[in-house]
């Protein structure tokens, strides 16, 4: 049987979510974040070395939250790791979004992070990593459709803008980043361990398993 992958491509996550709920967020999470504006000194966004354009910033201007901390210096790769992981102080901050968390479809969770942007600049299109064998099993969300988010096929340079508020996607074998908005925009990732029920859903393939989420959005 062949596995048939599709790039660019996303798989929608909005069935398995109460995005009624996610919605309902907007405005708390709006407040929060420009609070932190005047205050808190949050962490730069980094996209990594995997950039499409050499010469595109590393640092496009995002800043994170840090919800959970890890007990030991973080490294990408684990962030599926959820005996590192626990609350940080900021999840109390955001403790309506910490309980929309707990709905998704997690057995348990490693890093979770709001990544928001004052002014809405450009992210730079980017890979996570380049472990073929290395399938993150996250949740990304939205409360609005502010942040332009999109999935960028390498191969042919055809880019595919988001249009749910709740995506999975493969971060190894397409390039992922946001065009620019103008203003305030932010999203939310969560990473983890799906629960038994939810991964028996996803067709993961036998080789290459990064592209679990292409072959499932080809499924649809």
């Amino acid at each position: 049987m062949i596995e048939r992958r599709q790039y660019p491509s996303y798989k929608d996550l909005d069935p398995f979510i109460d995005v009624a709920w996610l919605k309902s967020l907007d405005g708390y999470l709006r407040e929060r974040i420009e609070r932190r504006l005047a205050v808190a000194h949050d962490l730069a966004f980094y996209t990594g070395p995997f950039l499409l354009d050499e010469k595109a910033p590393y640092l496009p201007g995002s800043r994170l939250v840090y919800l959970a901390t890890s007990a030991r210096e973080e490294n990408y790769y684990d962030l599926d790791r959820t005996d590192l992981w626990s609350p940080s102080d900021e999840a109390d901050e955001f403790s309506e979004l910490m309980a929309f968390i707990a709905t998704l479809p997690f057995r348990e969770t490693g890093r979770m992070i709001i990544m928001y942007d004052s002014s809405g600049r450009a992210v730079t299109a980017h890979r996570d990593h380049d472990s073929a064998e290395l399938c993150h099993e996250f949740i990304w969300f939205r409360t609005n459709f502010n942040k332009p988010f999109y999935m960028l096929d390498p191969e042919t340079g055809e880019k595919l803008h988001v249009g749910s508020h709740s995506a999975w996607f493969d971060t190894v074998n397409q390039y992922h980043g946001a065009d620019a908005s103008g203003g305030l925009s932010f999203s939310i990732r969560v990473d983890g361990i799906f629960t038994d029920e939810f991964r028996s859903r996803i067709p993961f393939p036998k080789e290459n398993r990064s592209a679990a989420p292409a072959l499932w959005a080809a499924a649809d």
